[in-house]
């Protein structure tokens, strides 16, 4: 027998065909409440898409601990060899929104949620494993550059170009996303890095710096360009479609997660600030120690309730795991949840995709959509602290060891100098051979084509500073491509790019 049709409050519906109307030719009448909530519920089934990271395309799985790290961290999750654990995952283009194509050539989100024994935890991350700037303060900058113009409401290779050049600690970041590695095929074969210093702590109340990798054990697959065009022309959607398909066919894509550790006290040795998010961790200095496998087994029942629902933030975290002097990342730790709170509602983190696994007690009273109780079995308990045995207090057996800070507080000058240019010469130098510069030089100048011949100048002047064969080979490219879209300097033309 089918189910029975029902209104939102549980009424049985006795048509869904058609309007309630005064006659067969009369109009409808406004106390056919089924036509008024279908309407009114179709006028609110969007919800304000993610300022950055809009579209994306996530699955459900499990992460296995393979080996033993319990000496740097207590967090449960890695307390025991074969240890399984409840993960979300989300991917995303960075600056599309979301009706944008999956194949274009863009930073990716890689957001992971472990469904822990003692909360959430949020590995909130890109496929690289650095970012564009490394002071919060340029960071809505930064996306304002990579959306649209407000003028002509198009997207401004101008504005992206005038502000890396100011930014030359970018180049390193430009530099693999004009790369090979800029336009993946589909999740399964890229990797996903937390990118910030973050930190563990241990039963012993030792401290140790740390990064986060996940290493695809499908290979690497890219698209040029020219490969990236011809399928966005037959699909917007590839990304959801090899995701979705290979899942549902059991083609379970995997990851092996690695984590590179400094002690506390040697943040002073390398020649770079280690929480510089513009800068990685030689691996010859701080080798890749194997941690677990992800595994990502089942595609959401429902799509919209848990990837578009889907919050990620790096206050989500569990004991045994904190945070570092990464100024990113402090910024990160208020935006991200400040962007859910937004966008979903005030209990964002009540919603299935979000709500932890294991118990919530909490004195969070009241709001918009409070579609849950909250009372912890005695609803006299709603402050604290209070006389009642039963109602839930703070346990300072979990407060982690002190983050150790030696400094006057003041707006420090991020100051560009060479350090800021060792990475990017190695990755141009030594990483990429000659075929990869080639594409690399080629990739930049299709996408620096537009900008004023300022605004190129500049940002060759950073390049220089890279590499000259660098600056050289990009110019080259540019000319061979032809200034066919150029941006005319004219008397309207900012100053500051002329």
């Amino acid at each position: 027998m089918s189910k029975r049709l029902t209104t939102t409050a549980g009424a049985p519906m006795p048509s869904n065909d058609t309007s309630k109307t005064a006659g067969p030719r009369g109009p409808v009448l406004l106390e056919d409440y089924q036509l008024i909530e279908k309407l009114a519920h179709q006028n609110r089934e969007r919800i304000p898409e993610r300022v950055v990271h809009a579209k994306g395309w996530g699955a459900l799985g499990t992460f296995t601990v393979t080996h033993d790290i319990t000496k740097y961290t207590r967090a449960k999750l890695f307390s025991e060899v074969g240890k399984k654990t409840e993960v979300l995952s989300r991917w995303s283009t960075v600056a599309g929104e979301q009706g944008a194509a999956d194949a274009e050539r863009d930073v990716r989100g890689f957001s992971l949620k472990f469904y822990t024994e003692e909360g959430n935890w949020d590995m909130v991350g890109n496929n690289t494993p650095i970012f564009f700037v490394r002071d919060p303060l340029k960071f809505p900058d930064f996306i304002r550059t990579q959306k649209r113009h407000p003028k002509t409401n198009l997207r401004s290779p101008e504005a992206m170009f005038d502000f890396w050049a100011a930014q030359p600690e970018s180049v390193h970041q430009v530099t693999i996303l004009m790369s090979d590695r800029g336009i993946p095929t589909n999740p399964m074969h890229m990797n996903g890095y937390g990118s910030h210093t973050y930190s563990f702590w241990n039963n012993d109340g030792e401290r140790f710096w740390v990064k986060f990798h996940f290493k695809t054990q499908q290979g690497h697959k890219h698209y040029t360009n020219d490969e990236a065009e011809k399928l966005i022309g037959s699909t917007r959607e590839s990304y959801q479609e090899d995701l979705f398909n290979a899942i549902d066919e059991g083609k379970f894509p995997k990851w092996t997660m690695f984590i590179q550790v400094m002690p506390e006290a040697d943040a002073d040795r390398p020649d770079f600030n280690p929480f510089d998010l513009t800068k990685v961790w030689p691996h010859s200095d701080y080798p890749l120690i194997e941690v677990g496998e992800l595994e990502m087994n089942k595609n959401p029942d429902n799509y919209f309730q848990w990837i578009e629902n889907a919050a990620y933030s790096p206050s989500n975290k569990v004991p045994g795991i904190g945070y570092s002097p990464d100024k990113m990342l402090q910024a990160r730790v208020f935006s991200y949840a400040d962007a859910h709170r937004y966008r979903l509602g005030t209990h964002y983190e009540a919603l299935p995709p979000n709500a932890p696994k294991s118990a919530v007690h909490h004195y969070h009273k009241d709001g918009s959509m409070r579609f849950f109780q909250n009372d912890t079995g005695n609803p006299d308990a709603y402050y604290e602290p209070n006389q009642y045995s039963d109602a839930p207090v703070a346990d300072m057996s979990f407060e982690e060891p002190p983050l150790r800070i030696d400094a006057d507080a003041f707006r420090h000058e991020q100051e560009v100098t060479d350090v800021d240019f060792v990475q990017p010469r190695a990755l141009y130098a030594e990483v990429l051979n000659d075929e990869q510069r080639h594409r690399l030089h080629h990739n930049m100048a299709a996408a620096m084509g537009p900008c004023s011949q300022p605004v190129k100048e500049r940002w060759y002047a950073v390049l220089e500073r890279v590499h000259p064969d660098y600056a050289a080979g990009v110019r080259k490219a540019v000319e061979e491509e032809g200034d066919v879209n150029a941006v005319p300097v004219t008397e309207d033309t900012p100053v500051h790019a002329k």
